[in-house]
């Protein structure tokens, strides 16, 4: 593919029952894999250490943002220009990065997301709602519309590498990766449609609706003030659909 080269990142906090599989499954693809580990204090790090990945560990944790700002640092050190990132979990599959690759491939300067918009059944109503808020509100944010912003299965191509210092923690940053990109590198964002999973055994998200939620709310109306124009925006953002990639 005509990509710029490229690397997998994967934040964990103790994955150790689903830590191995993933990056075995990504390994299989033959992508090199960064693992940050944010301070876990079960078997994660000494499984992934046992892998031919780079494995970066907090020594307390620090939250998904800077687990995600970790690895955005350890590629560009790397010298790697685009990344890929995944949980540990088991929620992303390996295999649905070919389509993402593709879809990334096809539209240069976009952030490519893997939309949880399939067998949306499993997804825990609450869960569904706090998710269509926050596609609302960072949609208006980003000045487009965007499909399931929280997803954390995203390609970041070389433009929104470089955002890794914006000052955003916790869940966040991948909002708050979004609107920068968009609005300060001027990035289109298309979604994949990848299954939504949530049944299987996956241990309890780290993901607090409640708290979670009124951070990512509280950050984007913030940004929606910063940059001004809030009804053009608006508009801009509820104009047309999401552009969903149903095709690959």
């Amino acid at each position: 593919m005509n990509l710029p080269r490229w690397c997998v990142l994967i934040p964990c906090l103790n994955e150790e029952r689903a830590i191995e599989a993933v990056v075995r499954s990504v390994l299989a693809l033959g992508a090199p894999v960064i693992v940050i580990d944010d301070g876990s204090d079960d078997r994660t790090p000494e499984i992934v250490g046992h892998l031919p990945v780079t494995l970066i560990r907090h020594d307390e944790r620090r939250g998904k943002g800077e687990a995600l700002r970790s690895g955005f640092r350890e590629a560009m050190r790397q010298e790697y220009e685009a990344v890929l990132s995944m949980d540990g979990d088991g929620q992303h599959l390996a295999a649905d990065i070919p389509r993402m690759l593709a879809a990334a491939e096809r539209f240069p300067r976009h952030i490519v997301i893997g939309a949880r918009l399939l067998d949306r059944a499993q997804q825990p109503r609450g869960r569904r709602r706090a998710n269509a808020v926050a596609d609302w509100g960072i949609s208006w944010a980003c000045a487009q519309p965007i499909a399931d912003t929280q997803s954390g299965q995203r390609w970041y191509p070389p433009e929104a590498l470089t955002l890794a210092g914006v000052p955003a923690e916790h869940f966040v940053l991948e909002a708050a990766l979004l609107i920068a990109a968009c609005r300060e590198r001027g990035l289109g964002v298309v979604s994949v449609p990848i299954a939504s999973r949530y049944q299987g055994g996956f241990r309890r998200s780290h993901f607090k609706p409640v708290r979670d939620v009124t951070r990512i709310t509280a950050y984007t109306i913030g940004r929606v003030i910063h940059y001004g124009h809030i009804v053009a925006s608006y508009r801009c953002s509820r104009e047309r659909p999401p552009r969903v990639l149903d095709d690959l």
